[in-house]
C-alpha cells in the first residue's frame, strides 16, 4: 500500500505557521473576535482585494502555454532570431471573445482573440490577432465608439442589437468583418479548431537591411478552420456549459492530445505597397493569395495547462509594441495606435510594473531605468539615469534593428486613406459570400443575420441594415429584410433594445 504523504503546513503569507483554519481568536468560546487575530484580517483583507480590474474588450477567455518552432528557412525576410531556420522558443497563447464580461458564455457570436506571446533570446514578441483576417474599423479614433456599441447600455446595463447594428450601418467599412461575424467564423466550435491572423500588416528586415510587408495566418491543424457551431447548439451552451472553449482547450492537453497550428505568411515586397490595387495596410482589407500566397514558416503546439490562471493567464499581457529586431510595425493607423494602447491597458489595469509580473517577464537579461512604483518586485540599481558615467547601460543599437521605419511626409490632416483603384467597403465582402462561402454557408449567414435584425432593433435601423448587406450582396439583402419582416411580422417599429443576450 503506497504510503500517503503528509501535507505541508498551511502557513500566512509570510509564511508564519497558522495556529487553525476553522476557529477565529476569541475572547473566551463564547465571546468576541479580536482585532490582533492577524491570520483572519489577512484572509478577510485578501479576499477583498483578490479581483484586478477585467479587460475593457477581450475580458473572457483562457489559454495555454507550448512551443514555436520554426520548420522553414524564411531569413531572406527577416533577421529576427526567433524566425531563423530551427529555433524554438516557449510560447503563450490566450484566445478570448470581444464584447462579454470575465463571466459571460464562450459561445456568444463574436470574433475571437489569438494573441501569442514568445519568449524569445531578443526580448518578448507579441502577436495580438484574432479569428478573422480583417476588423471592423480602419481608424482607430472609432475604436472605443465601436466597443461601446457592442458592449451595455447606459440605462438598463443590457446589451442592444440596435446600437450595434446602429454603429455597423453607420460605419461601412465594418462590412467585410461583419459577413465573417454572421457567417460561421461567428462562432468557432473550438478554440483548437479554429485559425489565428495577425489581421494587420506588420514589417520585416533581413541581414541586408531589405524590408518587406508581411500578414501572420496561423492555421490550426485540428481540421480546416471552418469548424462551427450552429445558433442553436450556441445558445444551448450558453445555458449549459457557459465555459464550453475553455474547458475543451484544458481537457485536450491535459489528456495529451495538443493542439498545434502551422505559422504561414504573406510577404509582399516593400515597393509593391506603393502601387498595389488596394491599400495593403487598411484593415479592413485581405491580400488576395493570388497576388501573394501563403507560405509555410513554422509550428506552433500548446502542451501545458496553465497551474494557475489568475497568475498566468488573467494577468498575461499582450502587445504589438513588444517587436523584437527584424520584426516593426506599419503604417497601419490601428496597430500604431494599439503600439500604444495595449501597454496603457496593461499600465491602468495590473500597474506600472506589469512586466515584471512572471508570465510577462522576458526570459532573456533586462536592463532598463524604469523604477519604482507599484509592485515593483525587482531592484533598480545605480545609476538610475542616462547618460551617466558609471558604468550603466547604454544603448546599443542593432543594426537594421527598426523595420518599422519608413518614409512619409505630407501636412498634418484628419482624412481618411487615400482611395486606390480596388478600395471600396463591399467587394470584399460580396466576394467572401459568392465565392468562398457555398450554399449552406449563405443560408447560415441569411439565418444569423435575420436572427441577429429580429431582436429589438429599431425600424430606422432596420432600413439601413437592409440597404447595408444590399449594398454587400442585392440578393443576400433581399433575402434578409423578406426574413426579418417575416419573423417580425412586419411591424414597423421595434423598441430599440435587445430582450435577450444570446448574442453578442
Amino acid at each position: 500500500m503506497t504510503q500517503e504523504k503528509t501535507p505541508p503546513p498551511t502557513t500566512n503569507d509570510a509564511g508564519i505557521r497558522v495556529q487553525s483554519e476553522e476557529h477565529s481568536l476569541t475572547v473566551g468560546p463564547d465571546g468576541p473576535i479580536v482585532l490582533h487575530d492577524h491570520y483572519l484580517l489577512e484572509q478577510m483583507a485578501n479576499f477583498n482585494r483578490e479581483r484586478i480590474p477585467e479587460r475593457q474588450p477581450h475580458a473572457k477567455g483562457g489559454g495555454a502555454f507550448g512551443y514555436f518552432e520554426v520548420t522553414e528557412d524564411v531569413s531572406r525576410f527577416t533577421k529576427a532570431q526567433v524566425f531563423q531556420p530551427g529555433a524554438k522558443v516557449d510560447a503563450l497563447v490566450r484566445f478570448s471573445t470581444v464584447a462579454g464580461e470575465r463571466g459571460s458564455p464562450d459561445t456568444w457570436r463574436d470574433p475571437r482573440g489569438f494573441s501569442v506571446k514568445m519568449y524569445t533570446d531578443e526580448g518578448n514578441f507579441d502577436m495580438v490577432g484574432n479569428n478573422t483576417p480583417i476588423f471592423f474599423i480602419r481608424d482607430p479614433i472609432k475604436f472605443q465608439q465601436f466597443i461601446r456599441s457592442q458592449k451595455r447600455r447606459a440605462d438598463n446595463d443590457m446589451r442592444d442589437h440596435d446600437m450595434q447594428w446602429d454603429f455597423w450601418t453607420l460605419s461601412p467599412e465594418s462590412a467585410h468583418q461583419v459577413t465573417y461575424l454572421m457567417g460561421d467564423r461567428g462562432i468557432p466550435k473550438t478554440w483548437r479548431e479554429m485559425n489565428g491572423y495577425s489581421s494587420h500588416t506588420y514589417s520585416l528586415v533581413n541581414a541586408d537591411d531589405e524590408k518587406f510587408w508581411v500578414k501572420f495566418h496561423w492555421h490550426t491543424d485540428q481540421g480546416d478552420g471552418n469548424a462551427y457551431l450552429s445558433q442553436d447548439e450556441a445558445d444551448t451552451l450558453a445555458g449549459t456549459d457557459g465555459d464550453y472553449h475553455r474547458r475543451d482547450l484544458f481537457d485536450h492537453i491535459a489528456k495529451g492530445d495538443y493542439p498545434s497550428w502551422t505559422l504561414k505568411w504573406q510577404v509582399m515586397p516593400y515597393e509593391d505597397a506603393k502601387t498595389y490595387r488596394i491599400n495593403p495596410f487598411d484593415l479592413t482589407k485581405v491580400w488576395p493569395h493570388a497576388d501573394y500566397p501563403l507560405m509555410d514558416v513554422g509550428k506552433l503546439v500548446l502542451d501545458r495547462n496553465p497551474t494557475d490562471f489568475h497568475t498566468q493567464i488573467e494577468q498575461a499581457a499582450f502587445e504589438p509594441n513588444n517587436m523584437v529586431p527584424g520584426i516593426g510595425l506599419s503604417p497601419d493607423k490601428m496597430l500604431l495606435a494599439r503600439g500604444f494602447s495595449y501597454a496603457d491597458a496593461h499600465r491602468a489595469r495590473l500597474g506600472v510594473n506589469y512586466k515584471q509580473i512572471p508570465v510577462n517577464k522576458p526570459k532573456c537579461p533586462v536592463h532598463s531605468y524604469t523604477k519604482d512604483g507599484a509592485m515593483r518586485v525587482e531592484n533598480a540599481t545605480d545609476p538610475v539615469y542616462a547618460p551617466n558615467s558609471y558604468g550603466g547601460p547604454s544603448a546599443q543599437p542593432v543594426p537594421g534593428a527598426e523595420a518599422g521605419l519608413w518614409h512619409a511626409d505630407g501636412d498634418m490632416v484628419r482624412s481618411a486613406y487615400t482611395l486606390r483603384e480596388d478600395d471600396d467597403d463591399f467587394s470584399q465582402a460580396r466576394a467572401l459570400i459568392r465565392e468562398v462561402m457555398d450554399d449552406a454557408q449563405r443560408e447560415r449567414l441569411v439565418s444569423n443575420i435575420v436572427g441577429h435584425l429580429s431582436d429589438g432593433v429599431s425600424e430606422k435601423v432596420l432600413q439601413r441594415a437592409f440597404d447595408y448587406w444590399r449594398n454587400i450582396d442585392p440578393e443576400t439583402g433581399d433575402k434578409v429584410e423578406k426574413g426579418v419582416r417575416e419573423k417580425i411580422g412586419g411591424t414597423s417599429d421595434a423598441p430599440g433594445m435587445a430582450s435577450a443576450e444570446s448574442i453578442g
